[in-house]
């Protein structure tokens, strides 16, 4: 490759000199890779000139985020943004200047919305972190209540990434402790029960129901007795005192997550969920889950691929004497139940009961 340098005379460019990389290769060699590091080295690339008709490489002028053609010094794109970090920083650097000059998005469900003044101290060897007595103790005294709120939030984030739980679950369990603290302070309790209770409770807010075993997995410090106690309280709290609705759950909200925990065909999961659709006309005094358990039972038993009583305990939660328990209430209702596209009304007879 030679290097050469282009004074290019436009209005624009304003005799700006580019340095371009003469390829004479067209073929790919076992140089690409040095040639591809020597084009970021120049800041070029290739894009279409519309001046030139043809692609034609590049030069980035990162000071005035202009886009030059290196062939007839065009300028393609002037003021761009350049979106790539401006610096970086690593967990080891503990002296040297701060280079941070943000702070974090604005969080309305803290007191001062998140936007509260730290005041950093003097940057000189060992001493870096400390400062005056009486500032810090201001400093920790004013963003106590936050940090406390931080903290809560930090461990709803920590157990919703732990049952792979979508953002929006995360920010509504986090203004469910909001409006609850507010009201009503939950110290003196569990709070790892109190942070699984908000996100129960988020989850069935959010139409995305998880069962209290599923939330009780995901927490270390809270039995299921306790978690049942939290949600119980923060319920009754939100429908009284603040008149927030739960919403209620159907066996479908469990079903395609239990279907899909046992790697169900996709007709499998449809004929499941025209039949729990169906059963929610009867009157069962079943919980919807144990519904959704026997259903996929059923509709293994008329498939292929038969799964047993333990296999569907252990991918919804359900107790099997539970399952054989709502199996035996739906069995009378099951001709009208299964879709007549899935299965034979005989084999729907010659089921066991």
């Amino acid at each position: 490759h030679h290097f050469a340098v282009l004074t290019v005379n436009t209005p624009k460019t304003k005799n700006r000199k580019i340095i371009t990389v003469n390829q004479k290769q067209t073929r790919q060699n076992p140089k690409e890779k040095s040639e591809e590091k020597e084009k970021n080295i120049c800041g070029m690339s290739d894009i279409f000139c519309r001046d030139c008709n043809m692609l034609t490489e590049v030069v980035f002028d990162h000071s005035a985020g202009d886009t030059i053609c290196s062939e007839c010094g065009l300028v393609l794109e002037s003021r761009s943004v350049d979106e790539t970090s401006e610096w970086r920083s690593f967990a080891d650097e503990s002296n040297g200047n701060d280079p941070n000059r943000v702070g974090g998005p604005v969080n309305p469900l803290l007191a001062d919305g998140g936007l509260s003044t730290i005041i950093s101290g003097p940057s000189n060897g060992a001493s870096s972190n400390a400062l005056p007595s009486s500032v810090g103790r201001w400093q920790c005294r004013a963003s106590k209540p936050d940090r406390h709120l931080l903290n809560i939030f930090s461990a709803i984030a920590i157990m919703a990434d732990r049952l792979g739980l979508v953002t929006t679950i995360k920010d509504r369990a986090n203004e469910i402790y909001k409006k609850v603290e507010d009201q009503r302070p939950l110290r003196g309790r569990n709070q790892d029960a109190v942070v699984a209770a908000c996100l129960y409770i988020a989850c069935r807010q959010e139409n995305k129901p998880r069962t209290v075993k599923e939330i009780c997995s995901a927490v270390s410090g809270a039995s299921k007795k306790e978690i049942g106690r939290a949600k119980e309280f923060i319920w009754k709290h939100l429908e009284v005192e603040i008149g927030q609705e739960i919403g209620t759950i159907h066996a479908g909200d469990y079903l395609r997550r239990f279907c899909s925990n046992l790697g169900m065909k996709n007709l499998e999961v449809k004929a499941a969920q025209e039949t729990v659709q169906k059963s929610e006309d009867l009157v069962i005094r079943r919980s919807p889950i144990s519904v959704a358990a026997a259903v996929i039972y059923i509709i293994t038993q008329l498939s292929d691929d038969k799964r047993t009583f333990k296999d569907i305990s252990l991918a919804t939660r359900v107790a099997e004497g539970t399952i054989k328990n709502s199996y035996k209430d739906l069995y009378p209702h099951l001709p009208r139940l299964i879709p007549n596209w899935f299965a034979k009304e005989e084999d729907v007879k010659n089921l066991c009961n």
